[in-house]
């Protein structure tokens, strides 16, 4: 039987890894063992992250509804409260836009609400 050497497969896969670690800091971007533990580490960070991205933004929505809000003297759940019964089809990402960049339409959208 003929004899088997692997170091073109295992350089391949070496060479595979060190390049998904380029920009990694120190012996993480260079060092097999390391840089396919910060690879492994950075993709459970990544996937984790996808999903709280959404609470994220949600929660940064919210906050900015709510400060506009306030400067008008009303607050955030009696505002949503009044959008759901005058069925007002708005979602919070563009409240949020309208709140933030065009502070005169939201007051506009406040005043059909009440």
């Amino acid at each position: 039987m003929s004899r088997v050497k692997r170091g073109v497969t295992t350089g391949a896969r070496h060479k595979k890894v060190l390049k998904a670690a380029k920009g990694y800091r120190a012996s993480r971007s260079y060092v097999y063992k390391l840089a396919k533990q910060a690879g492994m580490k950075a993709g459970t960070n990544a996937y984790r992250d996808r999903r709280l991205k959404k609470r994220t933004f949600r929660m940064l929505w919210n906050v900015r509804i709510s400060a506009a809000l306030r400067q008008h003297g009303s607050n955030y759940s009696r505002f949503i409260e009044a959008l759901f019964k005058k069925q007002v089809h708005l979602n919070r990402k563009m409240l949020s836009e309208i709140a933030f960049h065009h502070p005169d339409a939201f007051q506009a959208v406040m005043k059909a609400v009440q």
